[in-house]
């Protein structure tokens, strides 16, 4: 097992990463919204808030305010499924830094398809794979302990590739080499994250949080297109979406699972420091 751990984590920071995701087993803040019906998401959520979960019984409105953030959650998963364009049932996707695999089952549930997922966390690995066997998909739907930088999958071999909130943790010249690698052309990748506005220079207080709350390192909004451009994947759709996501945020903020962190999104977003953004691209 060392062995196989030094193939996949070849640096101090990726060890690092692997050690804070694997030691967060009884994080609150994906697993009190994943228990709600089994869907264990990594990211956050965008969309309008139903604000009446905060009405009624104050014994049950946290047990509201986290459903309603599982459906945000739910949203922004279905909104980049959306840009994925047609798969078919007999292609494969790679789910780049899948997490517990939340997003990999809705995949595999819209489309019918072969999906692998890939995390350099040993845990989620393993817990991704027994939601698998839960799920009586493992025929379809398999999670690997592997690096998105070297996935050790074959040239042109996952019609769809995407990466939601992952890219913060590698480098995008790298990692999108990679990605160009695995897609035929044709094939579509999608990115949805954080990034920090370069348009108005460095990175902001409530960014280097973030960073340091994370353990991950915000890329500046422009190294994803020069990125992108080096590997020949050309994007077809940006969009936007920092402010579909504040009300997540905001909501989070009177939840149980609120951690003291929504403030620094807040404040990052509010001031536009930190953007919130969806990219399509196609390899040519």
């Amino acid at each position: 097992m060392t062995d196989a751990r030094d193939q996949v984590l070849t640096t101090d920071y990726q060890r690092a990463v692997a050690a804070w995701w694997d030691t967060r087993r009884t994080d609150r803040v994906n697993l009190a919204l994943g228990e709600i019906d089994g869907f264990y998401h990594h990211h956050y959520g965008v969309g309008a808030v139903d604000l009446s979960v905060l009405e009624g019984p104050e014994d049950t409105r946290d047990e509201r305010t986290l459903r309603e953030l599982h459906r945000l959650e739910h949203s922004q998963a279905e909104l980049l499924l959306d840009h994925l364009g047609p798969v078919g049932q007999d292609e494969g996707v790679l789910d780049s830094g899948s997490g517990r695999g939340g997003l990999s089952f809705l995949a595999n549930q819209r489309f019918g398809c072969k999906v692998d997922g890939i995390s350099i966390s040993q845990y989620q690995v393993e817990f991704a794979n027994d939601q698998a066997a839960r799920r009586a998909v493992t025929d379809q739907v398999s999670f690997h302990f592997r690096n998105m930088l070297s996935t050790g999958f074959e040239d042109g071999s996952k019609r769809a590739i995407w990466t939601d909130e992952t890219t913060m943790y590698v480098d995008l010249f790298e990692a999108f080499a990679e990605f160009s690698r695995l897609l035929p052309r044709g094939g579509r990748y999608v990115c949805i994250t954080g990034c920090y506005n370069d348009s108005l220079g460095g990175k902001s207080d409530a960014v280097n949080t973030i960073d340091e709350h994370y353990t991950c390192r915000v890329h500046p909004r422009s190294r994803y297109f020069a990125a992108l451009a080096a590997n020949n994947l050309v994007p077809v759709n940006v969009f936007d979406l920092t402010d579909a996501t504040i009300p997540y945020w905001e909501l989070r903020q009177k939840s149980s699972i609120a951690t003291g962190i929504e403030e620094a999104f807040l404040t990052g977003y509010r001031e536009r420091s930190f953007q919130y953004l969806l990219i399509a691209a196609d390899k040519i």
